[in-house]
C-alpha cells in the first residue's frame, strides 16, 4: 500500500492503522445511536404533547399554576334556578322487604295525599302512562293514573296520608295472586310503582307539582339485590316531568339531597339542608367557605361560591365540568330572605326543597 494513505499512529497497546480507527468510531456509533435516537424521538413527543395541550387548553393543576394564570380560566357557565314548592317526599324502607313479605314506605306530605302502591306494573305501560301525561291528560289523581296504565298491573293499594301523619305504611301483595318474582332479567316489569298525589281538589291549584311518582325494586326469588329507588319522578300540572338524581357530598360520603336530570322539560337537582341553614361543610378546596357549588354532570357538591371558578375540571373525580348551580342562592348573593331548610331539588328554572320532611320552596 503506498505511503501516502497511512497514517502510522503509536499507542501504548500497538500500531493503529488510520482505517482501524475509522472501524472502531463506527462500532462506537453503531452502539451509542439506539440511545440517542430514542432520547430524539422522546424530546420530539414532548415538544408535541406540550403544543398540543396549549392549543386545546387543558386544565392545568391549581398547584402548579400562577396566581395570574386562574384569569386566563373560562368561567364555568352557571345554570339559573326558581324555587317551587313540592309537597311530597318518599322513603322506603331496605332492611326488611321482599316480594312475598312486602315493603314499609314512609311518606311526607304537606297536605293530606294519597299514597298509590301498583305491583308488577309493566314497562311499556309506564312509559305509555308517562307519555300521556306529558300530552294530553294530567296525572294528578290515582284514577288519572290507572287510565293512563290502562290497569296495566298485578295488584294495587291506596292510603291515605294525613299531612302530620309520619307512620310507615306496609305495601304488600296477596299470598292468593301466588307471586314470588317477576322473571329473569331482563324484566318487563316492576316490581312496585309508589305515587303520591294530592287528596283535596282545592289544594292542588296551590302547587306546580302534582303527583310524585317512584318506581322501586323489591327483591325476590330470582334476583336478590336488596330494595332501592330505581327511579324518581314529580309530575308538574304543566304537564313537565322531572327524572330525580342524587347528589354527591365530599366530606362524609353520604348523599344528604337530590339532583334531578330534565325529562322532555329540562334539568333538575336537590339541595341540602345543611347549605340552607348556612352550616354546609368546608369546601374542598380552601377548607373555609361554606359549600354552595354543584358541578355538573358528576353531581358532586365540593366546591364554594369562590372556589369554583378556579377549576375546569371536578376536584373530587376529575370530570370536565360543563356547568354549575348553586344549592343556596342566597348564600351566592348575599341578597336572599332566609328560605326554609331541608332537602329538596333543583329543577330547570325550578329549586324544591323538603320543609320538615316534605318538600317545600320559596319563590326566587
Amino acid at each position: 500500500m503506498p505511503n501516502d494513505f497511512v497514517v502510522m499512529v503509536q499507542h501504548s497497546s500497538g500500531v493503529f492503522t488510520a482505517f482501524d480507527m475509522a472501524a472502531v468510531f463506527l462500532v462506537m456509533l453503531y452502539e451509542y445511536s439506539p440511545l440517542f435516537y430514542i432520547s430524539v424521538v422522546s424530546l420530539c413527543f414532548v415538544i408535541t404533547a406540550a403544543m398540543v395541550l396549549g392549543w386545546f387548553s387543558f386544565d392545568v393543576p391549581v398547584i402548579l399554576r400562577s396566581s395570574d394564570d386562574t384569569d386566563s380560566i373560562p368561567n364555568i357557565p352557571e345554570k339559573r334556578m326558581v324555587e317551587v314548592k313540592n309537597p311530597f317526599a318518599l322513603e322506603i324502607d331496605s332492611t326488611a322487604s321482599s316480594v312475598t313479605g312486602g315493603v314499609s314506605l314512609k311518606p311526607r306530605c304537606l297536605e293530606n295525599c294519597v299514597l298509590s302502591c301498583y305491583w308488577g306494573c309493566t314497562v311499556q305501560g309506564l312509559e305509555a302512562a308517562l307519555q300521556t301525561h306529558q300530552l294530553s291528560q294530567r296525572i294528578n289523581t290515582p284514577q288519572r293514573f290507572e287510565e293512563a296504565l290502562r290497569s296495566d298491573y298485578q295488584h294495587s293499594q291506596t292510603f291515605f296520608i294525613d299531612k302530620e301523619d309520619t307512620e310507615e305504611r306496609h305495601c304488600q301483595l296477596p299470598a292468593d295472586l301466588g307471586i314470588a318474582d317477576f322473571g329473569q332479567l331482563p324484566r318487563s316489569r316492576y316490581p312496585l310503582l309508589a305515587l303520591l298525589t294530592l287528596a283535596e281538589p282545592e289544594t292542588r291549584q296551590l302547587y306546580e307539582i302534582v303527583a310524585n311518582l317512584t318506581v322501586i325494586h323489591i327483591p325476590d326469588e330470582k334476583y336478590r339485590l336488596s330494595s332501592r329507588i330505581l327511579y324518581q319522578y314529580i309530575l308538574t300540572a304543566q304537564g313537565h316531568m322531572y327524572d330525580l338524581k342524587q347528589l354527591f357530598m365530599s366530606a362524609d360520603g353520604r348523599d344528604w339531597s337530590r339532583e334531578t336530570e330534565p325529562g322532555p322539560s329540562g334539568e333538575e337537582g336537590e339541595q341540602g339542608e345543611e347549605a340552607e341553614r348556612g352550616v354546609a361543610r368546608d369546601c374542598v378546596v380552601c377548607q373555609c367557605a361554606p359549600v354552595n357549588r354543584v358541578l355538573l354532570p358528576c353531581r358532586h357538591a365540593c366546591v364554594c361560591d369562590a372556589c369554583v371558578a378556579r377549576f375546569r375540571h371536578c376536584p373530587m373525580c376529575r370530570t370536565f365540568v360543563l356547568e354549575s348551580f348553586a344549592l343556596s342562592p342566597r348564600l351566592a348573593t348575599g341578597q336572599r330572605e332566609g328560605a326554609v331548610a331541608g332537602p329538596g331539588l333543583l329543577a330547570d328554572g325550578h329549586s324544591l326543597q323538603d320543609d320538615g320532611g316534605a318538600a317545600s320552596a320559596v319563590s326566587a
